[in-house]
This record gives C-alpha cells, structure tokens and sequence, in this order.
C-alpha cells in the first residue's frame, strides 16, 4: 500500500514525546531516538522529533495489504491525542 500523508503534531514537550516513545514501545513499534523508521507486523511508520520547534511529524509509510494505511493513522493520531491532551 502506498505511504500516507505525514501527521505533523505541534506543541509537544520532550516530556510527552518520551511518553509517546514509551507506548509506541509497548505496542511493538520501537522509536529510537529524534528520527527514524520501525516496522512491526509490516506497517511500517517513520518519525521526526524536533525538540525546538516541539514538533512531532509521523507518517505510515507501509502497510500489509490487509491493513489500510487510513486505519494506522489513526490509531497514531489517537495516541498523540491521548498522550498530549
């Protein structure tokens, strides 16, 4: 499937992006660092901290057939949201 838009998130502290690092992690997806990419059952996400401007940019860059790029969305907009507030 093809990549999605990226979902650029503003106003997000170091400390809510650590947060939102630590559940990224608990459901398998690992995100090391400011940058970067992580794959877990073939949806494959890819990310870009800046701390300065606090903003977080995640983007579905690639999904298994069987799962719409539209359904990881939002799942990651969820996320954000309920970490953030």
């Amino acid at each position: 499937m093809p990549a999605s838009a990226p979902q650029v998130f503003s106003n997000i502290s170091p400390e809510q992006y650590t947060t939102l690092v630590q559940k990224a992690s608990a459901a398998g997806i690992e995100m090391k660092g400011d940058s970067g990419s992580a794959t877990q059952f073939g949806v494959e996400v890819g990310w870009n901290y800046s701390a300065e401007k606090r903003e977080l940019s995640i983007q579905c860059l690639n999904t298994p057939f069987f799962i719409k790029p539209e359904a990881v969305d939002a799942k990651i907009k969820g996320l954000v949201e309920q970490t953030v507030g």
